[in-house]
């Protein structure tokens, strides 16, 4: 058997992948555009990729190709009608990043929360060098407990922020945006409410329909204007010239971001007017990322390929 692995530099160099090498050639590539995926796939019996699309101009030429492996949730660069004409089988890999995703989500709030970068600069820029007081007021912050903390998306990520922010003293608010996921442990109420009612909200939710620039100027305008927005779910849920001019006017206080609506950052992003630490922060896409969660990721991946030998 014949294992491709199209674009392994988005798993990481840190991440074993040794064990593949039991089941048979493996082949590891960094990237690959959609001209390469079509010739290093001709041969190839399984395929492990990440955002490379999988249609019949990459894989046409794949004869002996019987399964395809995502290391994600998302599916969109898969055709799935075209992988079913084949019978080429295929598979993603969901839950892996749960606590991975929770944790950067906590950590994004107390950068943002505790104006964590203020303090950083003033140490480090030597104000605090026999200082007349011990303690430094500049920056005032609240403590979590006794907060609302508005959760968009209650999936499995959700819900371990709900866990973690209850365990912290929160109340605990979530708004379904598919409608079909109810937790009694939790309130649920209507979008508008969670905007209006919370100091935290958050975003767990996938990108579909339903969710696809939910968070626009009006949805921002009912939010409180001391409240932090953080938005770990997919980039176009927010529309982002309409979060930097929520910013900008003091529509809310501060956002954070591990997702944007195109990956890497463009250079024409409206969000890069936003230079203030203290409003805004942005990783990239790293809130899946833990080693625990990649080597997890690939664990999973290696069963679904012995699985489906067997």
């Amino acid at each position: 058997m014949k294992i491709v692995f199209l674009d392994a530099k988005t798993i990481g160099s840190d991440i074993d992948l040794s064990r593949f090498y039991e089941l048979g050639e493996v082949e590891l590539y960094d990237f690959s555009t959609t001209e390469e995926a079509a010739q290093r796939v001709v041969d190839a019996d399984v395929v492990v990729l990440n955002k490379v699309k999988i249609n019949e101009e990459t894989i046409g030429n794949a004869k002996n190709l019987k399964l395809v492996c995502v290391t994600a949730t998302g599916t969109d660069n898969l055709d799935k009608e075209y992988l079913a004409s084949r019978g080429i089988a295929w598979r993603n890999v969901a839950g892996y990043s749960t606590e991975s995703v929770a944790q950067h989500t906590f950590a994004m709030l107390f950068y943002l929360y505790e104006k964590l970068r203020y303090y950083d600069d003033y140490v480090k820029q030597g104000f605090y060098v026999e200082d007349k007081m011990f303690t430094h007021f500049a920056k005032s912050f609240c403590q979590l407990s006794g907060k609302t903390w508005g959760i968009i998306g209650l999936g499995n990520i959700g819900r371990r922020v709900a866990e973690i922010a209850k365990a912290f003293g929160c109340q605990i608010l979530y708004y379904s945006t598919s409608g079909k996921n109810h937790q009694s442990a939790y309130q649920e109420v209507d979008f508008d409410s969670l905007l209006a009612k919370s100091d935290i909200v958050s975003v767990h939710a996938p990108l579909d329909e339903n969710t696809k620039g939910l968070m626009n100027f009006a949805a921002f305008q009912k939010m409180q204007n001391h409240a932090i927005f953080l938005n770990l779910g997919r980039g176009p849920i927010v529309v982002e010239e309409d979060l930097c001019q929520a910013l900008e006017q003091g529509e809310i206080a501060a956002a954070g971001l591990d997702v944007l609506s195109k990956e890497p950052m463009q250079r024409e992003n409206p969000l890069l007017r936003i230079k203030d630490s203290q409003k805004l922060l942005i990783t990239p896409h790293i809130g899946w990322a833990s080693v625990e969660a990649r080597t997890n990721l690939m664990q999973i991946i290696y069963g679904q390929i012995c699985e489906y030998m067997k």
